[in-house]
């Protein structure tokens, strides 16, 4: 076993870690924390529990898919004991954020003894354009790799800290970090600022990803719905959703669409783009989190950029 571990952030980085020649064994970190209830006791009984049960009920996973893409993979992480350096493979989005956060949360408590680094993809040159790992060529990584950041354990304790905060029922508390340039971790305040984001709007109780699905609907007139999703994802910024995701979300808005082959509005749909009429009553559903908030208990003011709690 080597004493240089890699955790990365989904299966298809892994594949092209494996092709740069770099020392180490690699884990995948498979999760959409950033989706669903999360709990502060990462690897615990209870957290793998309620995340199982989010991701069974909302994306259709099997108990055998689980224990065999997440689970088996988190045992095999448990069992590399003996490495005392890792480093991790994430990029900017909150999908990976937030997994990041969580990945170093158990490692302050189950790898003290190791020396942890951060590879991070995002702004890697002078367009305003933000690059996942997989959009770098071989040598671009390995510069990353190069130049990797060795965190502190005053980062690691930040890090930890701010996953308590997302786990938290309250995202206020979030709102009120802003000391996110003390720590390396360049990509944090964007992430999270795009997290509470995703609370519905008091204009029309829909959130700003739910208000841009709307928007580009009315905007591309997209043929289909294959050209939609494609739409939606060149065009969500900070968010790092998938596909299965959007899906997802346009089974939550499809009352406000008459169509999906064309993509069209239904005259509610306009009215609530336009904030003429809010959809907050409709959408609201008292079970649905994002950490351990509860979305529709709190409602974001454009206008101030605040949470409020209801």
């Amino acid at each position: 076993m080597s004493s240089l571990l890699h955790i990365t952030n989904g299966d298809s980085f892994t594949s092209r870690l494996k092709t740069l020649e770099i020392k180490g064994d690699i884990i995948t970190w498979r999760e959409m924390l950033c989706e669903g209830k999360t709990l502060t006791n990462v690897g615990s009984e209870t957290f793998w529990k309620t995340r199982f049960d989010f991701l069974h009920k909302n994306y259709k996973v099997s108990k055998s898919w689980f224990i065999e893409k997440t689970l088996k993979e988190y045992r095999s992480l448990c069992n590399h004991k003996q490495q005392d350096e890792i480093v991790l493979w994430f990029e900017y989005d909150l999908f990976c954020q937030i997994n990041m956060l969580a990945v170093i949360s158990w490692l302050k408590t189950h790898r003290k003894y190791a020396q942890i680094s951060l590879v991070c993809s995002g702004d890697e040159d002078d367009t305003d354009t933000l690059y996942a790992l997989n959009d770098l060529s071989d040598e671009q990584l390995l510069k990353l790799y190069k130049n990797k950041t060795v965190l502190t354990q005053d980062d690691i304790e930040y890090a930890d800290y701010v996953w308590q905060l997302y786990c938290s029922d309250n995202p206020i508390r979030l709102e009120n970090l802003s000391d996110f340039q003390n720590y390396q971790f360049d990509y944090l305040s964007g992430a999270i600022r795009t997290h509470l984001h995703r609370f519905p709007t008091i204009r029309n109780g829909l959130n700003e990803m739910e208000n841009n699905i709307l928007r580009l609907a009315v905007e591309e007139k997209p043929k289909n719905k294959k050209m939609f999703l494609g739409t939606l994802l060149r065009n969500q910024e900070w968010l790092g959703f998938g596909d299965s995701q959007y899906e997802r979300a346009l089974g939550r808005l499809k009352p406000l669409f008459t169509s999906f082959s064309p993509v069209r509005l239904s005259k509610k749909g306009k009215e609530i783009l336009e904030g003429k009429t809010s959809y907050y009553s409709c959408i609201q559903d008292n079970d649905v989190y994002l950490g351990g908030a509860l979305k529709y208990n709190f409602l974001y003011n454009t206008a101030s950029d605040k949470i409020l709690k209801l």
